[in-house]
């Protein structure tokens, strides 16, 4: 007889269905083993999917593994994790109130907030502290990897790798119009992003469609299988971080634009108060189901 096991699809950062960023999401995941999980997350063929277990620390609540259809796993707390806490939240009976979620040997904290009748309203998570790394040599190289000009980029913010919990490459670009441009070549972006030590590529412009945003934004992590993302809360979270430790914006709330390039506009919540960084944001449960496996 087979084994069935649920599933849903959760479009996280969005307030409707079918935008944000669609998470596949296994609610039972106990007794798969690691070569099973990558083998279902292939199937959904999502950015990632996460999947739910028992904490190993018993300072968690839960323990959420996630995974890209190429089998990398993901061990930063962006939508692969908000998505998982909406799910509980809204779908799963869980109230309102503070948990802890196991990521990789990390145990971070989540706050499901609800509104006055007790639906979920919010999750806000911690990330971790942040770490900056190296900064770019070449500029030329990165635009070249980015498929754009040496005078589409920003020198006098310097592009460098930032990491609360997934190391990425923040690139600031002149605008809006040059971050849309940008049509990565994966092998030239996959060098520049192993000497910077980084996983992922954040571009960015200053000239956000949002007026109340800081920064407009594309995510493309060819180390990970990912051509394009359309709301990445673990690039977020670092240029959020770069952003203020730059003196570009004050501490405290940072609203990031993502995904106008998919067709999914996002858009991205941080709170940066000294090394503490958070990540809010809603979703939208949109399907449900059954692995027969």
């Amino acid at each position: 007889m087979p084994t069935v096991v649920p599933f849903y699809l959760v479009d996280v950062f969005a307030e409707v269905p079918l935008a944000g960023n669609p998470l596949a999401l296994v609610t039972d995941a106990e007794g798969l083993d690691e070569p099973l999980l990558k083998r279902i997350a292939r199937e959904f063929n999502q950015s990632e999917t996460t999947f739910l277990l028992p904490p190993t620390d018993p300072a968690a609540t839960w323990r959420l593994r996630s995974f890209t259809a190429a089998g990398v796993e993901v061990l930063g707390a962006g939508h692969n994790a908000l998505g998982a806490w909406w799910w509980l939240a809204a779908e799963g009976g869980l109230p309102g109130g503070r948990y802890a979620q196991q990521i990789g040997d990390q145990v971070l904290s989540v706050d499901v907030v609800t509104d006055h009748s007790g639906a979920a309203e919010v999750i806000v998570m911690d990330q971790a502290a942040p770490t900056f790394g190296a900064m770019a040599a070449d500029l030329a190289a990165v635009a070249e990897a980015l498929g754009l000009g040496p005078g589409d980029l920003r020198a006098d913010i310097p592009a460098r790798a930032v990491d609360t919990g997934a190391a990425h490459l923040l690139v600031p670009a002149v605008g809006r119009d040059a971050v849309d441009r940008a049509h990565p070549d994966s092998a030239l972006l996959r060098a520049e992003l192993r000497r910077t030590g980084a996983e992922g590529c954040y571009l960015y412009s200053l000239d956000p469609l949002n007026p109340q945003a800081a920064a407009y934004a594309r995510f493309f992590n060819p180390t990970a299988g990912i051509w394009e993302d359309p709301a990445t809360g673990t690039a977020a979270g670092p240029l959020a971080a770069h952003l203020v430790g730059e003196g570009v914006v004050a501490p405290g709330r940072v609203l990031i634009e993502q995904g106008h390039a998919m067709g999914r506009p996002s858009l991205l919540r941080i709170d940066v108060d000294g090394t503490r960084v958070r990540l809010s944001g809603a979703g939208v449960v949109v399907a449900g189901g059954t692995l027969r496996l």
